[in-house]
């Protein structure tokens, strides 16, 4: 385990090749699971100010099932997240001409209609984060679905650390980060 301010990080985020093959997945991850995307409670509000900018990405379904659900929904935890279609794929989820799924949020983001490129658990997929009292433990989220990204990072010879670089200064900042990159280098120096 690696320790950074109030994080705690799994050595497989350091140790664990991952580049997202979205030629092979398809987007697997906007359809695979339980629910939808994690949402923090900061991000809910931001949520509500991007939907109208949003609505014209999404698909007609996504858009029926957020106006029945609502724009985030809150599970049997007291968790949110976003609201899904149908037990399928998240409502923010578009199909591209290669019927690969896309972040609706982040392809209005793109374009310029929103300055909020998505949910940071999204952002930092397949890293997933459980908040404690005093620290947030960082675990790489393994799953069948990513085996290609696996692969195609230990092709390129990319880390995962390295492959969500800029999701980790979103999140905790460019020392955190650096910090991360020093102790991944004293590791391979033993």
């Amino acid at each position: 385990m690696i320790l950074i301010e109030d994080t705690v990080i799994s050595d497989d985020i350091i140790e664990k090749f991952f580049v997202c093959d979205l030629i092979k997945c398809k987007g697997a991850c906007c359809v695979e699971g339980d629910l939808g995307a994690p949402l923090n409670d900061d991000e809910l509000s931001i949520m509500n100010q991007v939907y109208q900018e949003v609505k014209p990405y999404l698909s007609q379904e996504g858009i029926k099932t957020i106006e029945e659900e609502g724009i985030y929904v809150k599970d049997w935890e007291g968790d949110y997240s976003t609201p899904v279609i149908k037990g399928r794929e998240c409502a923010y989820a578009i199909y591209d001409d290669r019927n690969t799924l896309k972040c609706g949020i982040e392809q209005a983001y793109f374009d310029g209609k929103i300055t909020w490129r998505k949910p940071i658990s999204c952002h930092l997929y397949p890293i997933r984060i459980t908040k404690y009292e005093h620290y947030e433990a960082l675990n790489y989220d393994r799953w069948h679905i990513c085996s290609d990204a696996c692969s195609h990072g230990e092709q390129l010879g990319v880390e995962l650390y390295k492959f969500l670089k800029e999701p980790l200064i979103r999140k905790y900042g460019e020392a955190w980060y650096q910090e991360l990159l020093n102790e991944a280098r004293d590791r391979e120096q033993l």
